[in-house]
């Protein structure tokens, strides 16, 4: 299945995404993609965050409550997905923040 590399702002590699499942640098399950859009929620069913255009994995300060999403089962360890590189600067959608992935 393929991999899609998630950044944040700074270009900095924060997450990664293999189907509808999004994980830590390290492989940890952190998120999924619930309602089949870009909306990401935490393994808690929280709104963890949104993926924009070229793989950016922002939070916007306004986001409407869906529901609760349900819980999808756990996904497995998916292995190391590789070093993606620096991505470059994108600067911020208006009204959104740096998504911050917690240390495993």
């Amino acid at each position: 299945m393929r991999v899609q590399y998630l950044f944040n702002s700074q270009g900095e590699w924060i997450a990664f995404r293999v189907g509808k499942y999004i994980h830590s640098q390290t492989g940890k399950w952190i998120g999924w993609l619930p309602w089949g859009d870009q909306d990401v929620v935490d393994v808690e069913g929280q709104y963890l965050g949104t993926i924009f255009p070229n793989n950016r994995l922002f939070r916007l300060l306004s986001h409407p409550y869906r529901g609760y999403p349900g819980y999808p089962g756990y996904p497995g360890y998916p292995g190391y997905p590789g070093y993606p590189g620096y991505a470059g600067y994108s600067p911020l959608v208006p009204g959104t923040i740096d998504v911050e992935i917690g240390e495993d």
